[in-house]
């Protein structure tokens, strides 16, 4: 009896992408075993720790990089690290932030919500965000004028699809914050794949999650320049002992990132171009709906399959009746108020999509 059955969990295909609400993933077999593995094991930590500082730097081109419990905690180290630096009294007094630098800037747009306020991660460290420009636009004047303020702590910007308004250029955000004195950190929990791009923006500290595509248990990845990260990583003295990440995440991220360096990035990405397109096409064959490929706003290395109808009315009840079944299928609904659908095919098996196929067929049709 599987898991499910066993204690009367509902059954779920996932094609809203690595989702926390629906347990954002799934793992390799080498990755699920070397986690069982370290279960089984006692580990002296901070050695742990400092092999994934090696083998996370070695396996991205950063200076230093440590594992945390999960990118919400990143961003809440991240901030801290940027207030206290390697002061034991800062870490120590922590939430009280009084005596040290505290404005968090970051453009507008960028104060997405992952199911809380990411402007919580940021008060967590006791630290105060402050919003530049507007959800629409957000000029390089705009962050300049806020980060000439001398009370300020770090930049914060976010690399996702959730991201409002106008694009910021990250590398010129960055720089203008270098140009005050001022550290950035890049949340780009989902943008594993671009982990050479967003560090090559300059930011002090580049934040992804373990668990998304890289599909390791639930960790945040802290990568950037050798002095951020050891400030990230003396947080646990502090506040990130509520934030530390347990041995088998640690070496689960590492065997991750191995699985990844193993694998044929060209192969993959054709492999899941070629899903996609096989999706489109029988989709496109339904009634009420138009699917194309859609290509993901931030760069990732894949597409998904958008489909349109009519009014909003029916996207949103169309992905109802999808979550409403058994199993139940669960899709990208954050355009649903323009009549459309996106699904991202990346986790499911062929069986898994002949049935997504197979249920839009039946919902359509009637």
């Amino acid at each position: 009896m599987g898991l499910h059955d066993q204690y009367g969990l509902t059954h779920v295909i996932n094609a809203r992408g690595p989702f926390t609400p629906l347990g954002v993933s799934r793992s390799d077999p080498r990755v699920a075993a070397a986690t069982a593995e370290a279960l089984g094991e006692f580990f002296v930590m901070e050695e742990v720790q400092d092999v994934a500082n090696r083998v996370l730097a070695e396996a991205t081109g950063a200076q230093a990089a440590t594992v945390v419990h999960c990118t919400s905690s990143a961003i809440t180290l991240a901030v801290a690290a940027s207030m206290t630096g390697p002061s034991p009294e800062r870490i120590a007094a922590l939430p009280d932030s009084s005596g040290m630098p505290t404005r968090v800037v970051l453009p507008a747009g960028h104060a997405v919500h992952y199911g809380h306020p990411l402007v919580q991660d940021i008060r967590l460290a006791g630290a105060t965000p402050v919003l530049a420009g507007t959800e629409d636009d957000c000029a390089l004047d705009d962050l300049e004028r806020e980060l000439a303020h001398p009370d300020t702590a770090c930049l914060l910007l976010v690399s996702s699809r959730m991201v409002r308004g106008a694009h910021v250029p990250l590398a010129d955000a960055v720089a203008a914050a270098h140009r005050r004195g001022v550290p950035a950190v890049v949340d780009g929990a989902a943008q594993d794949f671009r982990i050479a791009e967003l560090l090559a923006t300059g930011a002090d500290l580049v934040l992804v999650s373990g668990q998304k595509y890289l599909g390791s248990p639930t960790a945040g990845v802290v990568l950037g320049g050798a002095g951020p990260v050891s400030a990230v990583r003396a947080q646990e003295k502090g506040i990130g002992r509520a934030m530390k990440a347990s041995k088998e995440a640690v070496l689960g991220v590492l065997a991750a990132f191995q699985v990844r360096q193993e694998t044929d990035l060209g192969a993959w990405q054709h492999a899941q171009t070629e899903k996609a397109t096989r999706f489109v096409e029988r989709a496109d064959a339904l009634p009420g709906v138009r699917a194309t490929l859609a290509s993901d706003p931030t760069g990732l290395p894949f597409p998904r399959a958008s489909l349109r109808m009519d009014t909003a009315a029916d996207a949103a009840a169309l992905a109802g009746a999808l979550r409403a079944g058994s199993p139940a299928i669960w899709v990208m609904d954050h355009r649903q108020d323009d009549g459309e659908l996106l699904l991202e095919l990346v986790p499911l098996t062929d069986g898994e999509i002949d049935t997504v196929l197979d249920r839009l067929g039946k919902l359509l049709a009637g």
